[in-house]
């Protein structure tokens, strides 16, 4: 299946273009995230989500009134809708998950159902319950971090081993691209920096890393087929051929998370949306960042060629004599 006819574009050319779009959103991630701070699921951050299925539909405003008269800290209450609109669900987060020890824990959940039950809102039932104090938070914290770094090290290593070490820079900076700008869309956006979206965000470095290693490979045959030829031309030729692949294979998985993100209710969305963002700036980093930096790595030099091997003199045919009779 082909999309595009003999594409031929220059897509190095547009290199200092992409990456100053690229710095622009990260650099205007940065300071969002330094003005208005990073949401942070109660994994990370520790504290008590309690989920309330009512028999009709609450009001938003009445169980924030309740939670503040009669839950400790009740004024910063997170309240939201939850799940569809037809399962009159709503979520209560408080960031207070009491104290950490043995059946205390429970403490704050309980007082957010007593607190409900007294405001008379109506016939309600606890549909789930998620609780996690400081310490674990934190460790989990900790965990993500050395996961995600841990990733990215051991995809320096393979690239370096396979390919060039130009390589395993352009792959490695086009990733952290990628892990950047997902950042600042998920605090753009206010999504809560959630173990499921830190599972996404180890889905992205995988995926755009094998869009990358695909390019890288075309690119590796090209070089040797295309010895006289500069390495912007190699890069722009090894990109155009594999133009189809990379916009069928993001197309194709885009599909299937667009779904997830509108059929798969609020636990996912945020997996979702990390996993959209995450596929567009995969392909973009494939085709703009990544191999624009091997580029400018070595650049705009010819790729260095084994010398030709020399060719033995060769030696003249003998002259047939006649012996005179």
């Amino acid at each position: 299946m082909h999309i595009f006819k003999n594409p031929n574009y220059d897509f190095v050319r547009w290199r200092w273009q992409a990456i100053a779009l690229s710095w622009i959103v990260i650099l205007s991630g940065v300071l969002y995230i330094n003005m208005h701070g990073m949401p942070k699921g109660v994994e990370f951050e520790g504290g008590t989500i309690v989920i309330l299925g009512f028999d009709q539909a609450p009001h938003i405003d009445q169980v924030r009134s309740a939670l503040a008269s009669g839950v400790p800290d009740g004024d910063n209450a997170i309240v939201q809708s939850y799940g569809g609109a037809a399962s009159n669900q709503v979520m209560v987060r408080l960031r207070t998950a009491g104290v950490e020890s043995g059946g205390s824990l429970s403490v704050t959940a309980d007082e957010v159902t007593a607190a409900i039950r007294k405001a008379n809102l109506g016939n309600f039932r606890i549909v789930g319950t998620r609780i996690v104090g400081p310490t674990a938070g934190a460790d989990l914290s900790r965990r993500g971090t050395l996961a995600t770094v841990f990733a990215l090290g051991g995809i320096l290593l393979y690239v370096a081993f396979r390919f060039q070490f130009s390589f395993a820079v352009g792959a490695v900076v086009a990733t952290l691209h990628d892990l950047l700008i997902t950042m600042a869309f998920l605090a753009f956006f206010r999504y809560e920096l959630s173990l499921n979206v830190i599972a996404a965000i180890l889905t992205i470095t995988g995926y755009s890393m094998n869009d990358t290693i695909v390019i890288f490979d075309r690119i590796r045959e090209n070089m040797r087929s295309m010895r006289r030829d500069n390495l912007a031309h190699i890069v722009n030729v090894s990109v155009n051929q594999m133009l189809d692949r990379t916009l069928i294979t993001g197309g194709t998985t885009m599909l299937s998370v667009i779904a997830l993100y509108i059929f798969g209710g609020e636990v996912l969305k945020g997996f979702a949306f990390t996993m959209i963002v995450g596929i567009i700036t995969g392909t973009y980093s494939s085709v703009f960042i990544a191999a624009a930096i091997v580029v400018i790595w070595h650049g705009w030099r010819k790729p260095k060629t084994a010398p030709a091997a020399i060719a033995p003199p060769s030696t003249p045919a003998r002259k047939s004599r006649r012996r005179a009779s």
